[in-house]
């Protein structure tokens, strides 16, 4: 064999045996604080639609920071699974009010976008509306969109459906509902009572494709803002904000479809500085549960981890971002990469909601 060709193998062979490594993830702002007329942008909400739209929603913030007040529930939206993103859209302004707390959730069948929302009087902070010394009280809401978010529903009450007379404050979400394979919508939500004392995860479902909706299994104590996925097996878990004091994630697990939920425990290997998180089952058999959040005691480090043992234990961790973070929502995007919408910045947690997109090689590779 000629030297040069032997040198041209060698260095093949060489080639051949070094491993490939995954694209680090993409990053970019898809709302940064101070443009378009809003303060500040929170509460960070994404879903795909049946067709492959991504849709971004979350709070526009008017003058201030703060979770009342002038606020308006906004919404961006991608046709190249997150790679630019549209002009900003204004599904529910309501002059000087409130309207957040985004919750979105597609019926596959239909392909219709079911958005289910909250309300208050801008003047009313939480504390007022908890102790019932408000103008009025924490409202619940629904919209929809056949047209890949393009337009709008206008927005009906479904308050004395989903909200029990001894609750106070009510959120749904913030993040995503879900379909599960019985047709069932189940969308997230929590509530006080007891003058703030009690704090309670809860679900609400429709099994009428969103035109009716009712209250499912009622979780706690001390846990609030939840994200729900369905297991393999069927049974729905309930990921909870905990307030229990032990900076860790509480987990509730239903055998009848959020009917009714088993007693909260601690998942002691995630780690939380009380603050919203995400989790997402991966499409396929055997694809893993997905979780996203500050891996701290404080809103730094938005980490995501992969579990093969349907929650249970988890297996892979990556970090995103290192600095301050906040809230987020994961998806899988119809390209079948994953993606991340999630507040951070470098100063504090609220000066940009970027979405991420990576591939789940990056996420398990060492």
């Amino acid at each position: 064999m000629p030297r040069l060709i032997r040198i041209l193998f060698a260095f093949l062979l060489v080639a051949l045996s070094v491993p490939v490594r995954a694209e680090e993830p993409v990053q970019a702002p898809v709302f940064v604080s101070g443009e378009d007329g809003y303060h500040t942008y929170r509460i960070p909400s994404v879903i795909v639609s049946k067709k492959g739209t991504v849709l971004a929603f979350c709070e526009g913030r008017k003058s201030g920071r703060g979770d009342a007040g002038n606020i308006d529930l906004v919404l961006k939206r991608s046709t190249d699974n997150g790679k630019t993103w549209g002009k900003t859209q204004v599904v529910w302004d309501d002059a000087e009010n409130t309207c957040g707390n985004a919750c979105p959730v597609v019926d596959a069948k239909t392909g219709t976008i079911f958005l289910l929302l909250t309300h208050n009087f801008g003047r009313d902070g939480e504390a007022a509306i908890v102790s019932g010394k408000g103008k009025g009280s924490r409202t619940a809401w629904i919209t929809s969109s056949t047209d890949d978010g393009g337009s709008w529903s206008k927005p009906d009450e479904i308050t004395k459906d989903v909200k029990k007379p001894e609750w106070s404050w009510y959120a749904t979400g913030p993040g995503v509902g879900i379909q599960l394979e019985s047709g069932r919508l189940l969308i997230p939500c929590d509530s006080k009572s007891d003058g703030g004392k009690t704090r309670e995860s809860h679900v609400i479902f429709s099994d009428d494709a969103g035109k009716s909706w009712k209250i499912g299994g009622v979780v706690g104590p001390q846990c609030n803002e939840s994200q729900a996925v369905e297991l393999p097996d069927g049974s729905v878990m309930l990921n909870m904000r905990s307030y229990q004091g032990n900076n860790r994630r509480l987990v509730a697990i239903s055998k009848d479809g959020g009917v009714t939920f088993s007693k909260p425990v601690e998942d002691k290997a995630l780690i939380e500085p009380v603050c919203q998180a995400s989790i997402l089952r991966l499409p396929g058999e055997g694809g893993g549960i997905l979780f996203s959040n500050p891996a701290s005691m404080k809103r730094e480090k938005m980490t995501i981890r992969l579990s093969r043992d349907a929650g249970r234990t988890w297996s892979h961790a990556k970090e995103l971002h290192s600095g301050p973070a906040a809230y987020s929502c994961l998806i899988v995007l119809a390209n079948g990469e994953i993606g991340c919408l999630y507040e951070h910045g470098s100063k504090n947690p609220y000066e940009t909601i970027s979405f991420a997109r990576f591939s789940r090689e990056w996420l398990t590779e060492k």
